[in-house]
């Protein structure tokens, strides 16, 4: 929910929050919700990461609706602490890192029109609260949403905000996780995105390849298709604890000598779960 965005709007509080407002929601706000949700709830079962049903369970986001902030956050506060904000759109950097590290949540308070369906530019409350609320009930998961929040504040002072970008890219939005029974989504651009859901997991074009710390943070991704390589971790509390015990200051430095690496590349370095065909990026090229 971070972006360029250099002017506070009218009815904004200075953290850019602003009321939901839930009463507003039209009959048609809610059935949208509700039609993505049916859509995306029935197919991801057996493909995202049992912590995240287990979230949705949790927070009793199966209600009809567009979910009331007020009572969800009270449910996710005893979770984990965690609570949703409502903001009226993307947020300056600051911002946001300010609200990651104090456990709260930004969401949009407004929903995708049925012509947008399967693609809108602007994250909306669908893919805000449904894509990543759910994971915010997982302790392992919330800890690291707040310690990324707090990375933030440090990347901003040392001009490394873009590289620390790349790494919520390939986890919080678009993240695949090894499970027992094989790979499972968790990202949020993913598991909101009934098309990106599929391709994720079970087409032969994207690269899969094992979580590395650095390897991300030189990797570029596309912003405008499906990603091209998707990177894997073995569990969420690996994630954590490889995200706490690095050292990020000397990190940054190192790869400002260092290129970036295209969002296709497959290294000799890599663990390489898919090597992927590519074959999706091809056509939309042609």
């Amino acid at each position: 929910m971070s972006g360029v965005v250099d002017f506070l709007p009218e009815g904004a509080a200075a953290d850019w929050t602003i009321p939901q407002d839930w009463q507003r929601y039209t009959a048609a706000d809610h059935a949208m919700w509700d039609t993505l949700f049916a859509r995306q709830a029935g197919m991801l079962r057996g493909r995202v990461a049992p912590e995240f049903l287990a979230g949705l369970d949790l927070l009793r986001m199966d209600k009809p609706g567009i979910p009331d902030f007020e009572a969800l956050s009270e449910r996710l506060m005893n979770a984990t602490g965690w609570q949703v904000v409502a903001v009226p759109g993307l947020v300056p950097d600051a911002v946001f890192f300010d609200h990651l590290a104090n456990r709260r949540f930004v969401a949009g308070n407004f929903i995708r029109t049925p012509d947008q369906l399967d693609y809108l530019e602007e994250p909306d409350v669908f893919h805000d609260v449904f894509g990543h609320v759910p994971l915010l009930a997982h302790p392992m998961f919330a800890d690291y949403m707040q310690a990324y929040g707090r990375g933030g504040q440090r990347a901003a002072g040392m001009g490394a905000i873009e590289r620390l970008s790349r790494l919520y890219w390939y986890t919080v939005e678009f993240g695949l996780i090894a499970g027992a029974d094989g790979l499972r989504l968790y990202g949020a651009g993913i598991v909101s995105s009934f098309g990106e859901s599929h391709f994720a997991l079970e087409d032969a074009s994207p690269n899969r390849i094992g979580f590395d710390l650095k390897r991300i943070m030189r990797t570029r991704y596309r912003i405008d298709d499906y990603q091209q390589s998707y990177f894997v971790i073995d569990s969420f509390e690996d994630l954590l604890r490889q995200t706490l015990e690095t050292d990020f200051a000397p990190l940054y430095d190192a790869l400002e000598a260092e290129p970036d690496h295209a969002p296709d590349a497959v290294l000799a370095s890599d663990r390489v779960i898919t090597r992927g065909t590519q074959a999706h990026a091809a056509a939309q090229a042609d």
